[in-house]
């Protein structure tokens, strides 16, 4: 932690959110690491680490050889204010370190209203907001989620969107920038072999036309970018990846307990519901497995 941040936390309201260092967080060498990951939740401390999806993806990336996921999250307006005053650049829980020095920074986006949150974090990061802006390969902004199916709004600012569930697409994109790292590619070259993953859509790959009234009219796949993106999906819960192994924050949360994910998707078909559409189909995890998480998950995190 640097002498600044030391001398801010004092003066915030729950400096416990920006300190890291909670129970079960994964630290790595920096020796060890080939792709730095900014894992970042456009919102505060207290709800994105009640996030399941975000500790999923936490755990999946940590698992990878040679690649550190970190997290980051949005501050509350008096941390932000200090940042500002004091030229405090957006840092990362595990290292503490600086966005910008990360190799990659993926958001996940569960509502409509943390578009605009993303481009705050990204300006308080200092980092270039448009994707146009960022040439190198360096500081690649990628989001995932379920407000992913709706990526227009933010088509200027991410370099791609990840559609679906994300363990399994995920790992095949971070890999890939493994190797374009390794391999010296450009930005652009990353970009078109990351769009020829499924599930990923580039949105610089697009030609975007309007009606009249502002509203988009059409969207035509150029540089044979495909047509449709299908989203991913996990079709065995049972053998998915499940963070047994939870960070304990070390202060209070929104769900601040052990979880489990006892299926995904619904059969309801509620049109208010965003999750009923989004993660279709139904699968269910089998009691045996839920059992054992549960057991893994409690002995493990001091709930009970």
């Amino acid at each position: 932690m640097t002498e600044l941040l030391q001398r801010i936390l004092p003066t915030v309201q729950k400096p416990a959110r920006y300190t890291g260092g909670e129970f079960n967080e994964i630290k790595k060498n920096k020796e060890d690491v080939r792709v730095r990951v900014a894992f970042c939740f456009p919102d505060t401390y207290e709800i994105g680490m009640s996030n399941l999806g975000m500790r999923i993806l936490y755990g999946v990336m940590n698992q990878m050889d040679g690649v550190w996921c970190e997290r980051v999250f949005a501050p509350w307006g008096d941390m932000e204010s200090a940042m500002r005053a004091n030229n405090l650049p957006l840092w990362a829980l595990e290292s503490q370190d600086a966005v910008k020095d990360f190799d990659m920074i993926a958001f996940t986006i569960g509502y409509e209203m943390a578009y605009s949150n993303i481009l705050n974090m990204l300006n308080l990061a200092g980092i270039p907001l448009h994707s146009r802006d960022r040439h190198d390969l360096k500081n690649i902004v990628f989001a995932g989620g379920v407000c992913a199916y709706n990526p227009e709004p933010l088509a200027d600012f991410i370099d791609f969107f990840s559609l679906g569930e994300g363990e399994d697409i995920t790992v095949e994109i971070v890999s890939l920038y493994d190797r374009a790292k390794a391999e010296g590619w450009s930005k652009d070259a990353f970009l078109h072999e990351v769009a020829k993953i499924p599930g990923v859509y580039v949105p610089s790959f697009y030609e975007h036309s309007y009606n009249p009234d502002g509203t988009l009219a059409a969207i035509t796949p150029v540089d044979g970018a495909p047509k449709v993106i299908t989203k991913r999906i996990v079709e065995d819960l049972d053998n998915a990846y499940w963070p047994v192994k939870m960070i304990i924050p070390s202060t209070e949360i929104v769900h601040d307990r052990a979880n489990l994910e006892v299926f995904r998707g619904c059969i309801r078909g509620c049109r208010f519901c965003q999750a009923g559409y989004t993660c279709r189909p139904v699968r269910k995890k089998s009691p045996e497995v839920l059992f054992r998480q549960a057991v893994e998950s409690l002995e493990d995190s001091g709930n009970n």
